[in-house]
């Protein structure tokens, strides 16, 4: 008898989007409708991620190379699902995640230079054809980006990089929602939070169950 899942559903965008305030308005809505729901975050999300994570975004390793940066980012990736997502979806849990694989196109891809094609590559290996059912990308101009990001605590590895970086990571996820429209939904984060969260609830609300999706 086929089984259901969950609805994997991921929360993207630059430093300063907002993602925090947004996931938790977010795992709410979907409570409030009846939804298990595992909130996570990558990196992390696992004892070993979370490892990686303090890795990747502290400053021990600030002349990481581009290559060693994309290869941690999976090994966080892997670990994950296995022991967090897969787990989550197939007992029927909603699973929310903050950022996933398209962060590593904007960032590792547009922003550091990485060949789309090679990223593919560690997305087949690792994820096995599973992606998000729904992407909720959280836009805004960089310079406000980071002034708000720069409020909220010291900038970690990333946090410190250039304005164009951050410019080319934004184009990045704006291709993103544009070759897949269907899948990836842009919200105006540049707005006052209660439009930002009316835009969430009606893109939310208007997702549909998974009542009848086979899983495995």
């Amino acid at each position: 008898m086929p089984q259901t899942r969950g609805r994997f559903i991921t929360v993207e965008g630059i430093e300063g989007a907002g993602k925090s305030t947004c996931l938790t308005f977010m795992r709410d809505r979907l409570i409030q409708a009846g939804r298990a729901v595992l909130v996570t975050r990558e990196p992390g999300g696992t004892a070993l991620g979370e490892e990686l994570r303090a890795l990747l975004l502290g400053h021990r390793q600030e002349g990481m190379g581009e290559d060693a940066e994309l290869l941690l980012m999976f090994a966080a990736r892997a670990e994950h699902l296995a022991q967090k997502i897969l787990p989550a979806l197939a007992r029927g849990d909603d699973v929310l995640c903050d950022r996933f694989t398209d962060a590593t196109y904007a960032y590792q891809g547009a922003g550091r230079g990485i060949a789309r094609e090679r990223i593919a590559a560690m997305e087949n290996w690792v994820q096995k054809g599973l992606r998000p059912d729904l992407t909720l990308l959280l836009d805004l101009p960089v310079e406000r980006g980071l002034e708000r990001a720069g409020k909220r605590s010291t900038p970690d590895r990333f946090e410190s990089e250039t304005v164009r970086f951050f410019q080319l990571v934004r184009q990045g996820y704006l291709d993103l929602a544009e070759a897949e429209p269907d899948r990836i939904k842009r919200i105006d984060a540049s707005q006052p939070l209660v439009e930002v969260e009316r835009q969430l609830a009606q893109v939310i609300d208007a997702y549909p169950e998974y009542d009848k999706v086979e899983f495995g």
